[in-house]
């Protein structure tokens, strides 16, 4: 069996039409039709049908490709390794963080890992869902969250604790009191941002204190969005404790104390087990 037929196969799986995929491969059609009976010889297993529109996969033929992504993962792991390992510090690390996380501890960390490497290309990406698929698929190296449960087949290291706050504008009726109640927030409206495991605790508390469901002004994925909501439109915001220092650089908030709401973001960084992570990723998360 060749590698090549393999690549081939998974061009043809992705087109399911032996003249686009030949196209695609700059082959001959004929070329290609060789490489995939050489291939299924190879296997003794029928793995392409045609149709009226072009080619499917037989059951059989599922499941090589299944295993072809993996091929196809491992081969670039291999590459880049190799890279890494002749170019020192350098390379390009692919990083895929939950937002709430980026400006802490993500961003320290970038800073010093520049400095270190100078020669290193850091590409971060913020996604609010579809950070472990993205790491499985080979998207990413490594992503930056909020804890999960265990999976089997990453690498999962605790980083930091950020606990989260409730706050309200400078000026707000609530903002000069030690201590607010989940009563207290009954009629107010809330600034969402987009977190739903909060937002469900919110619900959670505010119903077992006897209160209706709390009350959304806006829901948003923009922080800036939110934080300058919070301060401007009498509306109250839930933010890490770091985080909303940085806000209190822009905007007058007080954090007020409501021990209903009061949690502890946990956050962990993760990467593939069965991956190559390289030394920039390393030092990334030490």
């Amino acid at each position: 069996m060749e590698f090549r037929d393999l690549e081939y196969f998974a061009v043809l799986a992705e087109h399911r039409h032996i003249g686009r995929a030949a196209e695609a491969l700059n082959l001959s059609q004929p070329a290609l039709s060789l490489s995939l009976r050489r291939l299924e010889n190879a296997m003794k297993a029928k793995l392409m049908k045609r149709t009226p529109k072009g080619v499917e996969l037989t059951a059989t033929g599922t499941a090589l490709m299944a295993r072809v992504k993996r091929l196809r993962l491992a081969r670039e792991d291999v590459l880049r390794e190799v890279a890494d390992l002749s170019l020192g510090r350098s390379g390009h690390l692919r990083v895929g963080a939950h937002p709430g996380v980026v400006s802490y501890p993500l961003a320290p960390a970038c800073t010093a890992l520049l400095k270190d490497a100078t020669d290193l290309e850091l590409e971060v990406t913020a996604m609010t869902a579809g950070l472990l698929p993205a790491l499985r698929n080979g998207e990413v190296d490594l992503i930056v969250h909020d804890a999960v449960p265990p999976q089997d087949d990453l690498v999962q290291a605790y980083l930091c604790d950020d606990p989260f706050v409730t706050f309200v504008a400078a000026n707000h009726r609530l903002a000069a009191r030690k201590q607010v109640s989940i009563q207290d927030l009954a009629q107010e409206r809330w600034a969402r941002s987009g977190i739903s495991a909060n937002w469900d605790g919110f619900v959670d508390a505010s119903l077992a204190a006897g209160n209706p469901e709390p009350r959304t002004g806006i829901r948003t994925d923009s922080q800036p969005l939110r934080d300058y909501l919070v301060a401007t439109a009498g509306l109250v915001g839930y933010a890490t404790r770091r985080s909303l220092k940085e806000v209190a650089a822009q905007y007058r908030v007080a954090e007020i104390r409501v021990k209903e709401l009061e949690r502890v973001r946990r956050v962990h960084v993760s990467y593939r087990k069965d991956g190559y992570l390289s030394p920039a990723g390393h030092r990334l998360i030490e």
